[in-house]
């Protein structure tokens, strides 16, 4: 396996390749003793399945609950990317095993909400090595804010931290693949990464692109506007006809759709922009409903509707 880095030190590439060839080493068995409990009332996890989709013969997704997690597979082992809710690991190791008994070498977080990065403790301490983003290694180790009213997050253990983090481009070079790591700033959150598998065609977009309801520009985690459509843009000029484009929620798409969804975001964008200029107040421009021409085309439209509206709202409004 060959790996290049945009502005990686050689520092941490010495330390890179020092810890995967421990987690290579380590048993690709290891069970996860104890799953980490979060401080808010979860749903039984117990009862979730997960289902693997195969993409080639080489990547997978899985999906459970939560975030979609992309698998790659083959000779140098196993790439991931994302890892859901820390106590699926258990079922989410099962269905890798299905697949491979390859050692599971590298974690590749897309952003820092925990339906997609809950596991990292847990994969951690099997000796995965984790890749995300600098920003978003910054706000686990503070901890993470209140979401959408949600209570927010302690710092996370150090078992759950990146250990390898990036401001330009990262390329894996494994199982016959060419990963690309891409940053996308400030977009949903200001961690975002988009992977890119040039040779399966399919481009893995986290959160920052979603197949269902409105957009979430979590704005308390370093997401924005311009960041988010500068980040679809991206998409739609790397992406061909038949690419992949597989969203962090909703179904597998292409770039058809994402031009289609950036298309929402801007008309939208302007309804809105049109009522702040006119004075309206926040409630007074959700309950204009500016995304009502685009509702009964949106899976999930009434309940993520007013959250991406007041969003909109809070980017648009003039500055006190």
């Amino acid at each position: 396996m060959k790996m290049k880095a945009t502005n990686v030190s050689r520092a941490i590439l010495l330390a890179l390749a020092i810890v995967a060839v421990s987690a290579y080493a380590g048993s690709p068995r290891s069970p996860v003793a104890a799953l980490p409990q979060g401080a808010q009332a979860q749903p039984d996890f117990s009862k979730v399945e997960i289902k693997t989709t195969k993409i080639t013969d080489s990547f997978y997704t899985l999906d459970g609950q939560g975030g979609r997690i992309g698998v790659l597979i083959g000779p140098d082992g196993i790439l991931l990317v994302d890892s859901e809710f820390a106590p699926l690991t258990n079922k989410i190791v099962a269905a890798l095993r299905q697949l491979s008994n390859a050692p599971i070498r590298f974690l590749v977080n897309t952003h820092v909400h925990p339906d997609h990065m809950g596991g990292n403790e847990n994969f951690g301490k099997m000796g995965v090595v984790i890749v995300a983003r600098p920003e978003l290694r910054e706000r686990l180790a503070s901890g993470t804010p209140a979401v959408n009213g949600a209570g927010g997050r302690p710092p996370a253990p150090p078992a759950a931290l990146p250990l390898i983090t990036y401001d330009g481009r990262l390329d894996f070079h494994m199982d016959g693949e060419d990963v690309e790591l891409i940053p996308i700033p400030r977009a949903h959150t200001d961690g975002d990464t988009l992977v890119r598998f040039p040779h399966a065609n399919a481009i893995m977009t986290g959160d920052f692109f979603r197949s269902v309801g409105y957009p979430n520009i979590d704005r308390t985690n370093g997401g924005s506007l311009n960041g988010m459509i500068e980040g679809l843009t991206y998409v739609t000029t790397i992406a061909g006809p038949d690419t992949k484009i597989i969203p962090g929620h909703g179904p597998i798409v292409n770039r058809e759709a994402v031009m289609a969804h950036l298309d929402m975001i801007l008309a939208i964008r302007d309804r809105v922009a049109q009522l702040v200029q006119q004075g309206k107040t926040e409630q007074e421009v959700v309950d204009a409903h500016p995304t009502s021409d685009y509702d009964a085309k949106v899976p999930q439209a009434e309940q993520t509707s007013a959250r991406f509206v007041g969003q909109l709202y809070a980017e648009l409004k003039p500055a006190q």
